[in-house]
């Protein structure tokens, strides 16, 4: 426990500062924590900084273990080397790499107050839960699927904490009328991964255009699969009216054009790109997986099917194109939806009291 005249040092253990999902929560609960209680900081495993322009803005203090882009032996050394210098009073690891290492690092060094993070669908098998779980002192997940299975795996309930992601309602707020998209464009904000399976959007949108012949499918992100992922485009049947932007750390200007947000992922937690375009009014077509049913109401906020049904995603694309006024339903209960359950400002609070307890339990041991 940090002491009572200062603030708990707090250290997120990320893969990178990408822009990502996580990265994004990460800079937003870190810019926003109590620092008369916590002092936030940012160690990161691999040298990509897309993010850091923001974090430093932020005034959270970064520390970059490695030189190189991707994490390799030089990082993990690092880690071991840092933690034996430096223990900070809470280790908050997120993604799959820093929740393995920094949990079995952080304890071996004498560090216990450690919350793990489980934020995607396949995060509980690639972080390798079944062995590594009890190296946490708690669990955060970002959708109720995820804590359901870490239970079911003996991890007690009172140890595991699901916390929905948050969205600045002030930042992703619907267009003015005059700027609202007159195209029918598609979009889809989405890291190029297996989870997100763009393979199946790409063969959905065909089934768009058969009855939209006018749509537009707009791909935007980064990310391992990108260039298979352009491969499938540009083979498309439908391929001239399909385009590929990289990621950028703002997305407002892509959602402003977009009549319709889709994502087709297999596997999923809670997120981002669906709480930002609800935010700013887009009705949403998506695949019933992970956190998604918890977020989105089928015929009041978007529409959903299952996952790998190009069929079926493809043709709740082209209704809410060919339907105004349900877009406009669904995108004026989307915002309502999200401003009544996913702020960002209760996110933070959740957050800030599973540290209260982490840190209180520790330094009662």
């Amino acid at each position: 426990m940090a002491e009572a005249s200062r603030p708990a040092r707090v250290v997120m253990l990320l893969q990178d500062l990408a822009f990502g999902g996580t990265q994004r929560q990460a800079l937003e609960l870190g810019a926003r924590l109590d620092r008369a209680r916590f002092a936030p900081e940012f160690w990161m495993l691999a040298d990509v900084r897309d993010f850091a322009p923001h974090a430093e803005a932020a005034g959270i203090p970064l520390t970059w273990l490695s030189p190189y882009p991707k994490v390799g032996a030089l990082s993990l050394a690092a880690l071991w080397k840092k933690f034996a210098s430096d223990r900070p009073d809470l280790l908050v690891p997120l993604t799959a790499v820093p929740n393995i290492w920094g949990r079995v690092f952080g304890r071996l060094r004498g560090v216990s107050a450690i919350v793990g993070t489980c934020r995607g669908g396949g995060a509980i098998k690639r972080q390798h839960e079944r062995l590594l779980k009890g190296l946490a002192a708690h669990h955060i997940v970002n959708a109720a699927p995820l804590g359901e299975a870490l239970v079911r795996m003996g991890r007690p309930e009172s140890a595991v904490t699901c916390i929905a992601n948050g969205v600045d309602t002030a930042h992703f707020v619907p267009p003015p009328e005059e700027l609202r998209p007159v195209r029918e464009v598609v979009l889809c904000p989405a890291r190029f991964c297996e989870d997100k399976d763009h393979e199946t959007l790409i063969q959905a949108f065909a089934y768009t255009v058969a009855k939209r012949p006018r749509a537009e499918l707009w791909l935007v992100g980064d990310g391992p699969l990108r260039t298979r992922v352009r491969t499938l485009a540009a083979r498309s049947p439908v391929r001239g009216l399909i385009r590929t932007y990289p990621a950028t750390p703002d997305p407002r200007p892509f959602f402003q054009q977009a009549s319709v947000v889709a994502l087709s992922s297999v596997r999923e937690g809670l997120p981002n790109v669906l709480l930002e375009a609800m935010s700013m009014g887009i009705p949403v077509a998506a695949t019933a997986v992970g956190g998604i049913p918890d977020l989105v109401e089928p015929g009041r906020t978007g529409l959903l099917c299952p996952p790998g049904n190009a069929q079926a995603l493809g043709e709740n694309i082209a209704k809410l194109l060919a339907d105004a006024a349900l877009r406009r339903a669904c995108g004026e209960a989307a915002r309502e939806r999200v401003l009544a359950h996913f702020s960002m400002e209760r996110m933070v609070r959740r957050h800030e009291d599973v540290f209260e307890k982490v840190l209180s339990d520790a330094a009662g041991r």
